[in-house]
């Protein structure tokens, strides 16, 4: 994800690489997961030792991502003097070029490592198909997390980010933990993905509408670039609208329970971030809520799922 997060003015080395890290970003891999699940306990079919695991993975993936956005980003040049977001590690020069290899290198092995262990606690040898069919998944990952700005042609430059962000922050990471654990797959939980999948994508859109002048002169090709600031809002609205309207039609299509609406109370944030995305326009005014709608998915995943499990 091409999320930024402030490097702190001559930081030292664990500093520097705690802040390229971007822990800002990371409520975003714990919410996909946590409505996995959620909609397992809900199911009755949690596991409690997969749910962990599955967080431990697409934490390395998401920060594996963030050290390769940071590396290929200042290789390509989105990250330069005309950048009106917060400054990287690589473009600060906190971190070296060579260095952030190594870690990218570093958290690709452990991405690699956690997963491959996390897929034998759920499928053992008994699932050898299972197993080989999520490793390829799990390969794919790694590549998407590399490849989005870091590639000889990285995707993220083409306006794909948002498909692939959309994809793996919802489809994947829910559909994924909710079938590690039943090893099966309740079609309705499709609604849940698509929730965090709207809400994700739209953390992506408000970095994407902040960064749009220097992604233009870094020939970054990024949907908000291709629309326009004004359609880019009006896209940003699209995706918060189509996140609540999936909670709502699975709350409605599986009614048992009023706790199911106990996700209402995080509305008022969500509307929060669309109104002032569609209001601020520079860069400093609208880097918050970025962080802003991270933390509103985080809590809006929580309280839908208690909702499910009350």
């Amino acid at each position: 994800m091409n999320n930024t997060e402030q490097v702190t003015a001559n930081p030292g080395p664990a500093k520097a690489w705690i802040s390229a890290f971007r822990p800002r970003t990371l409520p975003l891999a714990l919410s996909c997961i946590g409505m996995g699940g959620f909609m397992a306990a809900a199911n009755g079919v949690f596991n409690g030792t997969v749910v962990a695991l599955c967080v431990l993975t697409t934490l390395f993936l998401q920060i594996l991502s963030n050290l390769a956005n940071d590396y290929g980003d200042s290789k390509h040049g989105a990250d330069s003097a005309h950048r009106e977001g917060p400054m990287r590690a690589v473009q600060a020069g906190y971190i070296t070029a060579a260095q952030m290899k190594k870690g990218i290198a570093v958290l690709t092995l452990l991405s690699l490592a956690s997963g491959l262990l996390l897929l034998w606690v759920a499928f053992g040898s008994e699932g050898m198909l299972l197993f080989l069919l999520f490793l390829a998944l799990g390969l794919v990952a790694i590549w998407a997390a590399v490849n989005y700005t870091a590639g000889n042609n990285p995707y993220g430059y083409a306006g794909l980010g948002d498909i692939s962000v959309f994809l793996f922050f919802g489809l994947v990471g829910v559909l994924g933990t909710y079938f590690l654990q039943a090893q099966a797959l309740e079609p309705v939980v499709i609604l849940p993905a698509l929730v965090c999948g709207f809400f994700a994508t739209a953390v992506l859109n408000v970095n994407n509408i902040r960064d749009i002048k220097s992604d233009i002169l870094a020939g970054k090709r990024s949907l908000p670039v291709r629309m326009g600031p004004k359609r880019a809002r009006l896209y940003h609205l699209f995706l918060l609208l189509g996140g609540v309207s999936c909670a709502f039609l699975y709350v409605l299509l599986n009614f048992y329970s009023w706790w199911q609406f106990l996700f209402v109370l995080a509305l008022p944030l969500v509307v929060v971030n669309g109104m002032n995305v569609w209001r601020k326009q520079t860069s400093r005014e609208l880097d918050p809520y970025l962080k802003q709608m991270a933390l509103t998915t985080l809590l809006f995943v929580l309280l839908f799922g208690l909702g499910q499990v009350l």
